[in-house]
């Protein structure tokens, strides 16, 4: 018999305690397998199973140091600083509000006058619950070039995201502690404008305002204080006396400024007189041209930042409009400035950064004065504008828009400038630019850029014939249309209804260019429709736009505005069109430009208003070029027809303007226009044409004339332009318009039969 072997091992012997352990664990993680392998697949009941998600294990990771630090210099490139202001630590947000956060950056920037940053990062190092980055900033300054310096942002990480520990010396490490940035400025004289002889046309000087008391001008004593005022200011002698008469007695009216040279010439005259009050004073002084030129102002609250930012210290006046403010960076110059840090108790400590001035550019202007001067006065008070290009080139010899405005009002020394705000507020709009920015319907002067369609589209010759009439009717009778000749028609039997038939008739049997010479408005509807019937409705508009209409000419240096040119929608507007009405709209000096290139022989160039740019030393920054813009799209043979049919317009006794020309001895040719403005018997006046007379230094010019709202072409603008051919090449006016009784001395009313029946 076997005998039982007794155990090796007690179960409280170490050795078995151990074995056990050992199979408890086998045990476990059999029992783990099998599990995981049970929980893999679940059943349904039927035998079948379905996967089940295996856990997954997640990890927290520690965010980009570096990629925080860029989040807040790239907001700060763009001045983000909301943006920056959340990237924060708690602590720092608890103890600076976001307004004074940016406010700080605002004021910092603009002390320095910065006006673009760039960034480098250079170390980085990161801990569990902290981390610091050292990073090169530099700030681009308008003053004093670059400023760079290398700082350390510290953060620490605050739910999940690294937060910066902000103080000033992220701005500029200089500003730790509570030091700030003071700037001290000096400002150089700002530079002058010339015309283009060199003649100042804006200046720093000694100026006197002048002015009346209401009342206390003797009554014998008038029209020659009247019209010393006229010569020193340019007001015209009656909107002085309106102004004078329109006071209650014993106040004040301002009238103008004059240089005190130009008072000091006359102070014996003007001092005898009583009523007559000047008040000197030291300015900047406009003396014509105030459109071209524009003005200046002090720099408002709102721009204050804007303009630091460029390095200016904030005192200074700077241009508000036309080459004032086109020419600023040459006009300003650049300040001399230095940058010191002021500590928490005001002490202003050592500089940390300098600049010295740099003088003002003066601009000379293509403008001439004394042309100008005579051009304001040639339009006789009357509202609207002339622009005068040098015809082969594209200068600007003069720009009028009238009314026009004083520019030396807005300067607060001057005595006048108490009429700023009336002046401001006029219902005249004298600030707006009419030469520019004004849009009219072109009315008749549209029809040459109808003619050239006409001629380039092969459907009509100069051979070509319509014969006009009072009315047009291929519209059909619910829509006639009418000449100019049958409103004058009508005119004629209300003044003297005793008439048996009109003075003004028909023009009759025409070719093309007689049709432009006597302006018949049959024949270019008829031109208009025929066109559109053809499937060529667009042709003339095509035509208006390539001859520059409808977008801007590029002048630059004075606002412009576009105006438009319609497509025609249907036969109606096509006539419409074809003589400039519809929704045409034009500015002078978009007119004048292609009116140049009819006299150059076809070139369209940029106008231009500005001949030099010149430093105080060494050669102009810029100068004066012709610029080509294009090329009027017409056959050499086409553009002499029309040349020669605009000659016919003051040269043929049957053109409209033969009789406002009879007499000039300068050979021009141009086109009268009259253009509904939308108040009924109220239209716009134009005439436009260019001069041909060859003459050596004195190069032909292209003149264009528009009066608002007057009446005729011919009555109005043709008479203007003729004065401005006399003032070009003689010095002077040589004839006196229909509603004068002297040159400068209104007559009313109009005598009827001096009026020419055109449009």
């Amino acid at each position: 018999m076997w005998a039982a072997k007794p155990p090796t091992h007690t179960p409280s012997s170490p050795t078995y305690i151990r074995k056990v352990m050992k199979l408890s664990r086998w045990l476990n993680l059999i029992l783990v397998i099998s599990l995981l392998a049970a929980c893999g697949r679940a059943g349904d009941g039927n035998g079948n199973t379905s996967a089940v998600p295996t856990p997954q294990v997640v990890t927290t990771r520690t965010p980009s140091t570096e990629a925080a630090m860029r989040s807040y210099l790239d907001a700060l490139m763009i001045e983000d600083f909301a943006a920056m202001y959340r990237m924060l630590s708690q602590a720092t947000q608890e103890s600076l509000s976001q307004d004074d956060f940016t406010l700080r950056y605002r004021n910092a920037l603009a002390g320095m006058s910065v006006n673009g940053m760039e960034y480098s990062l250079l170390s980085t190092l990161t801990n569990p619950g902290d981390a610091q980055v050292a990073y090169r900033l530099v700030y681009h300054s308008s003053l004093f070039g670059d400023i760079q310096r290398d700082m350390t942002a510290h953060f620490s990480l605050e739910g999940g995201a690294w937060r910066i520990h902000w103080d000033d010396s992220l701005i500029l490490p200089e500003l730790a502690g509570g030091n700030k940035l003071l700037s001290d400025y000096k400002i150089p004289a700002r530079g002058d404008i010339y015309d283009r002889n060199g003649n100042d046309l804006v200046t720093q000087t000694n100026a006197v305002a002048l002015g009346l008391v209401a009342g206390g001008v003797p009554p014998d004593n008038e029209n020659f204080i009247f019209n010393e005022l006229w010569n020193l200011t340019g007001v015209r002698p009656d909107a002085i006396r309106y102004a004078y008469e329109n006071y209650p007695p014993g106040y004040y009216v301002p009238i103008g400024e004059a240089s005190q040279k130009a008072v000091d010439n006359r102070f014996a005259a003007l001092s005898a007189f009583s009523g007559l009050q000047m008040s000197a004073y030291t300015s900047r002084y406009y003396d014509t041209a105030s459109h071209a030129v524009g003005y200046t102002q002090a720099i408002f609250p709102e721009e204050l930042e804007a303009y630091r930012r460029k390095g200016y210290s904030g005192g200074e006046r700077v241009g508000k409009s036309g080459i004032e403010k086109w020419g600023e960076p040459y006009l300003a110059g650049r300040n001399e400035a230095t940058l010191y840090l002021v500590d928490a108790k005001g002490n202003i400590g050592k500089p940390i950064a300098h600049t010295e001035s740099r003088p003002a550019d003066s601009i000379y202007l293509t403008i001439d004065k004394d042309l100008q001067a005579q051009a304001q006065q040639a339009m006789n008070g009357l509202p609207g504008a002339i622009v005068v290009l040098e015809r082969d080139t594209g200068r600007v010899l003069a720009m009028v828009s009238s009314p026009g405005f004083d520019p030396n009002l807005f300067d607060p020394n001057n005595y006048n400038s108490m009429n700023l705000v009336n002046m401001i507020n006029d219902p005249a709009q004298p600030l707006y630019n009419r030469a520019a920015q004004g849009q009219y319907a072109l009315g008749s002067v549209f029809k040459i850029i109808t003619m050239a369609a006409a001629l380039e589209s092969g459907v009509f010759t100069p051979q070509s014939t319509y014969d006009c009439q009072y009315e047009f009717t291929e519209l059909g009778s619910s829509h006639i249309l009418y000449d100019w000749t049958w409103d004058r028609c009508q005119d004629e039997l209300k003044q003297d209804p005793t008439l048996q038939q009109c003075k003004t008739k028909p023009s009759g049997l025409l070719t093309l260019p007689e049709g432009l010479m006597r302006s018949c408005n049959p024949w270019f509807y008829h031109i208009g429709l025929n066109l559109f019937t053809l499937g060529r409705g667009n042709a003339i508009s095509d035509m208006a736009r390539i001859f520059g209409l409808g977008q801007a000419t590029g002048i630059q240096q004075v606002a412009e505005d576009a105006g438009q040119i319609p497509n025609a929608g249907d036969g109606v507007q096509a006539t419409s069109i074809a003589i400039g009405q519809s929704d045409v709209r034009v500015t002078p000096l978009q007119v004048a430009v292609f009116i140049a290139a009819l006299g150059n022989g076809g070139t369209l160039y940029r106008p231009q208003i500005v001949e030099k740019i010149q430093p105080v030393s060494g050669e102009a920054a810029l100068a004066f070029k012709p610029e080509a813009q294009g090329v009027l799209p017409l056959k050499p043979e086409n553009l002499q027809v029309i040349q020669a049919a605009m000659r016919s317009v003051v040269e043929h006794p049957r053109g409209t303007a033969f009789t406002r020309f009879s007499g000039l001895t300068i050979p021009v040719a141009g086109k009268t226009g009259t253009a509904e403005s939308g108040i009924p018997g109220c239209p716009h006046a134009w005439f436009a044409g260019y001069t041909l007379a060859d003459r050596p230094g004195k190069p032909d010019i292209a003149i264009v004339v528009l009066v608002e709202n007057k009446g005729e072409g011919s009555e109005y603008a043709a008479p203007i332009f003729r004065r401005i051919v006399e003032i070009y090449f003689s010095g002077w006016p040589q004839s006196v318009y229909p509603w004068e009784s002297s040159i400068g001395v209104i007559r009313t009313p109009i005598p009827p039969d001096e009026i020419t029946p055109t449009p």
